[in-house]
């Protein structure tokens, strides 16, 4: 794709088998509002450069779908005498019903002047309708409505019984004419209703790609305040620690050696802490693509078990059958992910108990189990348990079963957990079998 120069900012759409990029401008000065349809003037409140070479496979593939032909394209072409004259009609209609829904209306904030600025975009669109020619400048077209819609919160629903009452329009046209009853006529007007089909796809799939790419970016936001909160929480508490020591140390009048060394010591502590929050963020954020291997799993849970300090009251039981296949995985993460669930169920028996580890082939996945015997996790607790900066513990910042999912996740695998307050907790990994 050509380069396209500016202050863009990239993201890519992966769309069953096909990528499609957006280059997205900085936005402008809004056009006042907007309604069903209006699209022509791209510089103002369209800011989007799209591969419309993508798109424009994504639609021939929709075409091939519905059985669209040229002699569909040639046909519809044809009624363009029969319908161009009660444009003004059909259109005046559209926003006439319009006007009659708040919910619709609301969108339109510029008046008289912009409702005849949209039916001259309206009758544009229509007139390209019925042009016999579906190229990539049609389609863009078409997408950009989609587009559109979700920047003047327009609910989709609208579009939808929008192109149902033109298509209404449209049809009792066509049945005045005198040519209806031929089957020529008859097959055109068959093919304009795959074609209105096809504009209602590809508007209706902008309009969800658009609508998810900015619901994702609300959650995002979303999880940085979370994030942010917990980060704040976490770095405050050591920092008044080294604040209340260094104030003494500056205040003091002759403070013994012992008093001096207890308080540089509680410093040097605390930026200890400090320092393992932001370490463990920064492996948070900074968390690798997994390098995919065969991994047995026997000896990663060996591995696993070896690299936890177990105290003595900890009874263990490793359960894992010969028949037990490889997992697909990196075997460096997954040995983060089960430390994590161990040093979790030996945080959670502090007096004591058994923690169990068992491996079992599920379908094309291993499953592999943690459990433990200690405190268990109330119901309010166990859906936020896998979120950032939240944790079940007196000390600990609440990364380690957030950075657990994201591995699990990585790995294209499932994490579950059930628990029990009194009895236990059992953490369930869903992994896919290495295949040759």
């Amino acid at each position: 794709m050509s380069s396209v120069k500016g202050n863009l900012v990239r993201r890519r759409w992966r769309s069953q088998d096909q990528n499609i990029d957006f280059h997205t401008q900085p936005k402008t000065a809004a056009d006042g509002g907007g309604m069903l349809f209006a699209n022509d003037r791209q510089d103002r409140y369209d800011r989007r450069v799209m591969d419309a070479e993508l798109i424009f496979q994504r639609y021939q593939d929709l075409q091939r779908y519905v059985g669209w032909t040229d002699d569909d394209a040639r046909r519809v072409a044809e009624l363009l005498p029969v319908v161009e004259p009660n444009f003004p009609q059909l259109i005046d209609d559209f926003y006439d019903e319009i006007e009659r829904h708040p919910a619709a209306r609301k969108v339109i904030t510029g008046g008289a002047a912009q409702v005849d600025r949209l039916k001259g975009t309206l009758r544009g669109w229509v007139r390209q309708l019925f042009s016999g020619t579906y190229d990539r400048e049609y389609v863009r077209r078409r997408w950009q409505v989609g587009l559109r819609h979700v920047d003047i919160g327009l609910d989709q629903v609208y579009t939808n019984v929008a192109l149902s009452r033109m298509r209404f329009g449209l049809a009792r046209l066509l049945a005045a004419d005198l040519a209806a009853n031929e089957p020529e006529r008859q097959r055109a007007a068959l093919a304009l209703n795959r074609l209105l089909d096809l504009d209602l796809a590809i508007i209706e799939d902008a309009y969800q790609y658009e609508y998810l790419q900015r619901q994702k970016r609300i959650e995002r936001l979303v999880v940085i305040g979370q994030m942010a909160g917990g980060i704040a929480h976490e770095l405050r508490n050591p920092l008044n620690v080294v604040r209340t020591s260094a104030f003494y140390l500056q205040h003091a009048k002759q403070p013994s050696a012992e008093k001096q060394a207890e308080h540089l010591d509680r410093i040097a502590r605390q930026v200890a802490v400090a320092d393992s929050v932001i370490t463990a963020l920064s492996d948070f954020a900074k968390l690798p693509l997994p390098e995919f291997h065969a991994v047995p799993v026997k000896q990663l849970l060996d591995e696993s078990l070896a690299g936890v300090q177990l105290p003595e009251a900890i009874q263990v039981g490793v359960q894992c059958p010969e028949n037990v296949p490889a997992v697909f995985g990196d075997a460096r993460q997954l040995f983060v992910v089960l430390t994590n669930l161990i040093r979790n169920a030996v945080d959670a028996m502090p007096q004591g108990g058994r923690l169990s580890l068992t491996a079992e082939p599920a379908s094309q996945h291993v499953r592999i189990v943690v459990a433990d015997t200690g405190a268990g996790i109330s119901p309010e607790e166990v859906p936020r348990i896998f979120e950032p900066f939240y944790s079940t513990k007196v000390r600990g910042i609440g990364l380690g079963l957030a950075l657990t999912r994201a591995i699990v996740e990585n790995h294209r695998g499932e994490i579950s957990v059930t628990s029990t307050l009194g009895q236990g907790s059992r953490f369930s990994v869903l992994l896919k079998i290495a295949t040759s």
